[in-house]
């Protein structure tokens, strides 16, 4: 009877799951009662409760939804041009020595570029319109996912591949067969590190121009002491961030689901 219950949670929500929602839980209760007993002041720090009830009457007021879609649109357009630039140049990368010598130099300069620094740049040269801000979206998320691809690829251990070239496989297929597999968690680490720093860029995109979006609201809000706004925007792109990744997790586990079965998961 135990065992088919607690078969019955796991059906229902995965162990992993169901003690992530239990952390979220007691970080909001924490928060209630710090807002709430310790810190008094509303313009340093508000109850989750108020939070809320600010995102309900943006909500209900029509504000929040612009908001919400035009960072939408904007991350995914970065994110998803930034997934697409930073797979192809990393396999191409690991293809070519040559290639990866003569851009590393590249890679690792505009990496460490604040990007903060050259938003203004982007502005002049395209505009305070949405293609900036997919911009420099872009140009924040595509290096963790270039560099995670790239170890990857070249870290696939050596007697898988002299096996499969044993077989008679040619580079294609060693590719196909042994190198991308055995790169997916490189690259799905690099897509989660990327989801994370489009989700900045979203905040550092709209600090310049910018009319409407969620690193606008939170601009605004923060200049008119509006803390629970502020906290309205902070949580709409954190939890974007976890359903962001939780989307990558299940891609994952489609994709190499092997993984899974080895850690329990």
């Amino acid at each position: 009877m135990m065992a088919a219950s607690r078969r019955l949670v796991h059906f229902v929500m995965p162990a992993s799951r169901a003690q992530g929602v239990a952390s979220l839980l007691l970080a909001a209760v924490l928060w209630e009662l710090t807002a709430r007993y310790l810190i008094k002041s509303p313009i340093l720090f508000v109850p989750l409760v108020a939070v809320f009830e600010r995102a309900v009457a943006l909500w209900q007021a029509g504000e929040l939804q612009p908001h919400i879609w035009i960072s939408f649109v904007e991350f995914l357009g970065g994110f998803l041009m930034a997934s697409v630039v930073g797979v192809a140049f990393g396999v191409a990368f690991s293809c070519s020595r040559l290639l990866r010598n003569f851009f590393e130099p590249w890679v690792s300069m505009l990496y460490s570029t604040p990007i903060i620094a050259l938003g203004p740049l982007f502005i002049l040269w395209l505009g305070i319109g949405i293609g900036s801000k997919i911009a420099i979206i872009f140009l924040t998320a595509v290096f963790p996912i270039l560099i995670n691809t790239v170890t990857g690829l070249t870290t696939t251990e050596r007697t898988l591949i002299e096996m499969t070239r044993s077989f008679g496989a040619s580079q294609a297929q060693i590719y196909a067969k042994v190198r991308l597999p055995a790169a997916l968690p490189f690259i799905i680490a690099g897509l989660r590190l990327g989801v994370a720093r489009a989700l900045v860029g979203v905040v550092v995109a709209e600090l310049f121009g910018a009319r409407a979006g969620l690193g606008f609201l939170i601009v605004s809000s923060a200049q008119s002491f509006d803390t629970a706004g502020l906290f309205v925007g902070v949580l709409i792109l954190a939890f974007a961030g976890i359903g962001s990744v939780e989307l990558l997790k299940w891609v994952e586990r489609r994709l190499a689901p092997w993984r899974f079965q080895e850690d329990g998961q």
